[in-house]
This record gives C-alpha cells, sequence and structure tokens, in this order.
C-alpha cells in the first residue's frame, strides 16, 4: 500500500493542512469529475527548487529586527527539508535593488574617481546581514543553490555616472566582468558558492527611482562573450550563466543573445510582469540545450483579494514549471508593514513579502506567498525529474514529478468555480480519490509506487 503525504489549502484560513489518507476530503457521491494522469515514461526538466531572495531590506528585517528565537523560527521554517518547507534557490542582488535601505554597490567612489583595478572593491556591506543569512540557510539545507543578479554597475562604470539609469561605457566591459569574478571570489570566501548569474536584472526596463542599467541584447552578447565568460574561465569559475533575466513578453531578446553567444550562455532566467509563460517553451524550442529559469516573480497589493492573489500564484507557478523551468523564485523572502523598506525616493511599494516582519510591533507573519511556495518545494525536491501529466478538465491544472528518492510528487489546482471529485493515476492505476473545492489546491508525494 503506498504511503500518501496530502496537503490542502482552501482558503485563507486553512492554508497548507497537511491530512491523512483517512482524512480526504470526499463529496457524497464519490463520483469522479476529473482524472488527472501522470505518465512516469514521460520526462522533461530536473528542478533546482524553489525560492526568493534576501534583499538588503529582507535580510535587514530577518537578521537585525526579528529576535534571535523569531529569526530561528523563520529560517527553520523557510529551509528545513523537514521541519519547514525546504526553500532550496536563493537569487541575491549583486549591490543595491529597489529593496535597500541606500543605494550602494562593491565599489563606490567619490565623485569623478574610477578604479579599473577594483582595488577598492569589497563585499562589507553584505557581511552585515545578508551573507549570515545565506550562510544560516545553507547550513539548514545544504542543497540551497545561489544565484546573482546586478541591478546596476557601479555609477563610475556607467554613461550618467550613477547606479540610477543609464548604460554600462564601453571601455568598462573588461572592468565590470572582473566585477563579477571579485563578487563569486568574496563570496567562496564565506563558503557561499555562486551557481548562476544573469548579466542584468530587467535589462530593458530603466527607472528612474531606483538602481537599474540598460543592456540591449548586443550589448548583452558581447559583454557576456567577449568578457564575461572569458574572465571567469580565467579564473577557474564556473557558474552557469543565464541571460536575459527578464519579461516572457520579449522572448526576442534571448533568442538574439543566444544567436550570437550560445556557446557562452547555459541558459534563460525569465520575469512574470509581462507576456505568458510559454514564451519559456518558445525560446527551448529553438535551443533545446539551453537551461530555463524563473528567476522573479513578486506578488502585491495590485492583486488585493485574497483569494485571487493566492490563486494567480498556484496557476502560474504550474504553468512556469509545465513549460521547463527548473527553478521558480519569488521576490523578496521579507518586507515589512509597509511593504518596505525601499530605496530612498521610491514611493510607495506595493509588493508582498514571502513572510512580514512588523517594524512596529515585531510580529512575524507567513504570507500568502509563504504557503503557494510550500505547496511546491515541500513536496517536489532538489534534483526532482517532472514527469508527464494530464487532466482532463482544463480547469484542474497540474504538475508531476519524480523524487530522487522514487516518490511521486504531484501539485494540483482547481482553477473552476465548483467542486470537482478528482482521481489520480500513475501508469493507468488509481492511486486516490479526493474532493477539491473551488480555488482549492493540493500537493501530494506518494511513497512506494
Amino acid at each position: 500500500m503506498p504511503e500518501i503525504s496530502f496537503y490542502q489549502s482552501t482558503g485563507e484560513d486553512a492554508l497548507f493542512v497537511e491530512q491523512s489518507a483517512a482524512q480526504l476530503p470526499q463529496t457524497a457521491s464519490g463520483e469522479v469529475t476529473v482524472t488527472v494522469a501522470i505518465d512516469a515514461d514521460k520526462t522533461f526538466q530536473e528542478m533546482d527548487g524553489f525560492g526568493a531572495s534576501f534583499t538588503d531590506s529582507a535580510a535587514y528585517l530577518i537578521h537585525q529586527v526579528l529576535d534571535e528565537q523569531q529569526r530561528t523560527e523563520v529560517m527553520q521554517r523557510l529551509f528545513h527539508p523537514q521541519e519547514g518547507i525546504g526553500l532550496s534557490v536563493l537569487r541575491s542582488p549583486m549591490g543595491a535593488s529597489d529593496y535597500a535601505r541606500t543605494i550602494y554597490s562593491y565599489s563606490d567612489l567619490p565623485e569623478g574617481e574610477t578604479d579599473p583595478e577594483l582595488s577598492r572593491f569589497s563585499v562589507r556591506h553584505d557581511e552585515a546581514d545578508i551573507i549570515p543569512l545565506l550562510q544560516q540557510a545553507l547550513t539548514l539545507n545544504p542543497e540551497i543553490k545561489l544565484m546573482a543578479s546586478p541591478w546596476s554597475a557601479p555609477g563610475w562604470m556607467k554613461t550618467g555616472g550613477s547606479m540610477i539609469a543609464g548604460q554600462l561605457k564601453p571601455e568598462y566591459y573588461g572592468v565590470y566582468a572582473d566585477y563579477f569574478v571579485r563578487y563569486i571570489q568574496a563570496y567562496a570566501a564565506h563558503g557561499l558558492a555562486t551557481y548562476a548569474v544573469t548579466p542584468q536584472n530587467e535589462p530593458l526596463y530603466e527607472p528612474h527611482h531606483y538602481p537599474s542599467m540598460l543592456m540591449l541584447p548586443e550589448q548583452q552578447q558581447e559583454f557576456i562573450r567577449e568578457y564575461l565568460k572569458p574572465a571567469l574561465k580565467q579564473h577557474g569559475l564556473e557558474p552557469k550563466i543565464l541571460c536575459y533575466d527578464h519579461n516572457w513578453d520579449r522572448p526576442d531578446y534571448p533568442l538574439s543573445v543566444l544567436e550570437a553567444a550560445a556557446a557562452d550562455v547555459d541558459g534563460v532566467a525569465w520575469h512574470w510582469y509581462g507576456g505568458a509563460p510559454a514564451a519559456q517553451s518558445q525560446v527551448l524550442a529553438a535551443y533545446p540545450d539551453k537551461e530555463v529559469h524563473f528567476t522573479e516573480g513578486s506578488g502585491g497589493e495590485w492583486i488585493p483579494p485574497f483569494e485571487q492573489a493566492f490563486s494567480n500564484v498556484m496557476r502560474t507557478g504550474i504553468e512556469i514549471l509545465r513549460n521547463h523551468s527548473k527553478s521558480f523564485v519569488l521576490w523578496n523572502m521579507a518586507l515589512d508593514e509597509q511593504n518596505g523598506p525601499a530605496v530612498p525616493g521610491f514611493g510607495k511599494s506595493t509588493c508582498r513579502g514571502v513572510v512580514t516582519v512588523n517594524q512596529q510591533t515585531k510580529e512575524l507573519t507567513y504570507t500568502l506567498d509563504y504557503y503557494a511556495l510550500a505547496h511546491f518545494s515541500k513536496v517536489i525536491r532538489p534534483q526532482a525529474l517532472r514527469l508527464g501529466a494530464d487532466s482532463d478538465s482544463g480547469q484542474v491544472r497540474t504538475v508531476a514529478f519524480r523524487n530522487p528518492d522514487g516518490s511521486v510528487a504531484a501539485v494540483l489546482f482547481n482553477d473552476g468555480e465548483t467542486e470537482e471529485t478528482v482521481a489520480v493515476q500513475l501508469q493507468g492505476e488509481e492511486v486516490l480519490t479526493f474532493a477539491m473545492a473551488a480555488k482549492s489546491a493540493v500537493s501530494l508525494r506518494v511513497n512506494g509506487v
């Protein structure tokens, strides 16, 4: 008899509730209305995992605002594979992002000065909060992979002399490649290996209220091919290079970069603020040997009611995985009661963290994003292999994996307006049947099949 782990979310007051096989919800009639068929003979991508980002703001809130007992609790609940939800991918901004208390890089200089030798390079800023939390997370879950993405080069390398807007000056392409090398080496000295880098966060977006840098595809392909990859290779460093790191609505950008620099690029990183996840599959079809990663998606007040927001993360997460992504990474690990702190001059923030840390009351709360991530990361473990999984109803979305321990995991979301009785089949044999309320999510892991 297979051993089944079963978790269900049916609303704001019933999130990620574990139930035994005997407690599985059933309808009065018990008549199956939807069949989900898992085909273990069809296999797709191998997962790296799920996670979010220790931005400067998130790291400050968890490391400095919470007390030691709260910090121990939240880190365990985030990262421990058994006692928590086992998050395993962390994306770190290289310097300030929009969610930082100040604007900073690892090579800040007085106006008018330059440092092409990077003699004053330092990650001292990160040693206060970010690096200690990354080290603690890695202790709790040694399978964690670290990604790094800059929002901007240091201002002195750019056309406007500022980390806000502007472009990288061509004469500093080589220096900026060395900047990546120094970052990777500095983190390695703290016991933190960099798994992947992207050349630029959201390279087509040039806001004037937080660090940003326009990097057109022609610039990115040249930077990767002629400078970044050679610099990494020269120093014996082998992080994956993921191009683009922006929205689904511009697949032409990564296609252009890959056309010119495919030999030096390992994959494509995507965000969800425009377009549809099918873009991931479109680019993969053209370059089937390149990896797909989803590196940023934030929820927030623009989708205010709980059900709509929770549903959005569940349905989109399933589609991201069905479109071949090896990772599913949300944005800030923590924000405060004002959805901040954000950089000075940012204005009102509407983003949502995975947890909320109230700076006034010191209260720690877990948001809907925590429970949505739990639906994926608790049952789908690193190195899990995606399996074929199809529902005979367009309303019930699903994705399935085989974990390294042989267990089969599936995540289902009932996107319809009515309750359904769902039968899950593996290789044509029915494994279990249960009722799914409208807009509810189910995660299950089956051992011994």
